[in-house]
């Protein structure tokens, strides 16, 4: 499965843009939509690319209802949703480290000891 397809179905395959428009979510999240799609390794970018693309929606609510109008009757129930997903997948990407790499290469040292004598 390719990240664009991955991501898409992050979004329940609602076509809220274009591939193009996703594409640029993607890459401003450091991913490549004609990659291979690695959990390990992409999901807290791919969660942070789903968070942009809700709070552009947060922004034009007539567009997701447009999408998803047997779902969501009322701009104030829109708003209400779209805040609360966000704050799910925000939930969902602070359990997610950052990368297992860094932690090796950890900036953090000990600064300072007890000198048990």
């Amino acid at each position: 499965m390719t990240v664009l397809e991955r991501f898409k179905l992050e979004l329940s395959n609602k076509g809220y843009y274009t591939n193009e428009e996703y594409s640029v979510f993607l890459q401003e999240n450091g991913l490549s939509v004609e990659d291979n799609y690695d959990k390990k390794i992409m999901q807290r970018n791919l969660l942070l690319s789903v968070v942009d693309v809700l709070e552009t929606l947060a922004n034009d609510v007539d567009l997701m209802r447009k999408i998803d109008a047997t779902d969501i009757q009322s701009t104030s129930e829109a708003i209400k949703w779209i805040r609360q997903r966000i704050s799910d997948v925000k939930q969902k990407i602070s359990t997610i480290p950052e990368s297992t790499e860094d932690e090796e290469y950890s900036n953090i040292h000990l600064l300072f000891t007890r000198n048990r004598r």
